[in-house]
């Protein structure tokens, strides 16, 4: 399901890339336009093989099997590190083209920085400006997709081969009732949190990339930080409540080998290592600069919050998928 729906909006972006860069056919290379068509198709494909496929436990062309998953994997890599170098350049392009005037901009692209770029060419239809704004705000997506689709087929790669003892008390059906007291109960904080959160990042957005006084700027900051110092240290006592728990739990420890926990725990941990960076940069600037006011706090405690929230949830989440059925 959630592959489905990452696909969608993957497909949704390679059309608007599509009608972006036909506005601009005669001073682009047709490879521009080609390339959003095929990874439709790519997309489209590999969603229906995944799920159809996704069960499958293939044990007849084992090394034929094993290479096409793996190509189909790397493919999927290369997507992704292609859609998060396009998103990361247009961001940088769009980042200089504020900050200079539309002449030196336009000499920078002519000395080498982007040379046949679609920068170079003139986008002033409102319908050009739709389709350049929608897939760029569509990326995120797109990133997402060959990350699901990578983690799908890397278990897929894993299981080939491999025997299931279908007998295994592993096998249980878990039952979700909406309306059972704790499950309603967190859904509602949980949408309160997010609708909040929302708002709060929409206000952010508006006063801080807005031409206002700086002292709105200044409040939107401490809105943001006071936000998200709340709802961390929200998170972190939960997690710590968790673990708690499960010190009191006598179900074992499961220790048996299974390739979809394993990828679960390494990209969980892989996924952290990018948010300690930042936290520990942040730190690390905050600390080193002068002078030091309220923001800075702000977001030193932020930073902190940030590392120990991640560290508690992480040890949860693993203590939680190691943990027999009850």
């Amino acid at each position: 399901g959630g592959l489905i729906l990452f696909a969608i909006f993957s497909l949704v972006m390679d059309v608007f890339k599509i009608g972006y860069y036909s506005s601009f056919y005669s001073c682009l290379s047709a490879i521009k336009i080609i390339y959003p068509i095929v990874q439709a198709i790519f997309v489209v494909v590999q969603t229906y093989f995944l799920w159809v496929s996704a069960k499958d436990c293939i044990h007849v062309h084992l090394n034929v099997t094993r290479c096409g998953l793996m190509l189909t994997l790397t493919t999927n890599l290369a997507v992704w590190m292609s859609a998060v170098t396009d998103e990361s350049v247009h961001k940088a392009h769009s980042k200089l083209k504020k900050n200079m005037t539309e002449e030196i901009f336009r000499w920078l692209l002519k000395v080498g920085m982007r040379s046949s770029s679609v920068e170079e060419c003139n986008c002033n239809s409102q319908i050009c400006q739709i389709f350049k704004n929608g897939y760029f705000w569509l990326y995120p997506f797109n990133i997402e997709y060959s990350l699901f689709a990578s983690a799908m087929v890397y278990v897929m790669w894993k299981n080939v081969g491999r025997f299931i003892d279908h007998h295994s008390h592993h096998l249980q059906c878990l039952k979700f009732r909406l309306f059972r007291r704790t499950f309603f109960v967190g859904i509602m904080l949980g949408l309160v949190i997010l609708v909040s959160g929302l708002g709060v990042l929409i206000l952010y957005e508006v006063q801080v990339n807005s031409n206002t006084e700086s002292s709105k700027k200044s409040q939107a900051l401490t809105m943001y930080y006071i936000f998200n110092i709340v709802c961390l240290s929200l998170m972190s006592l939960v997690c710590i409540g968790g673990s708690v728990i499960y010190r009191f739990d006598k179900r074992d420890m499961d220790r048996h080998k299974n390739p979809t926990r394993t990828l679960d725990v390494a990209l969980l941990m892989g996924a952290a290592l990018g948010q300690y960076a930042i936290s520990y940069y942040s730190i690390v600037a905050i600390v080193a600069s002068t002078p030091r006011d309220a923001i800075s706090a702000l977001n030193l405690t932020y930073a902190l919050l940030m590392i120990a929230q991640h560290t508690f949830q992480n040890i949860f989440i693993i203590e939680g998928l190691h943990r027999q059925p009850p």
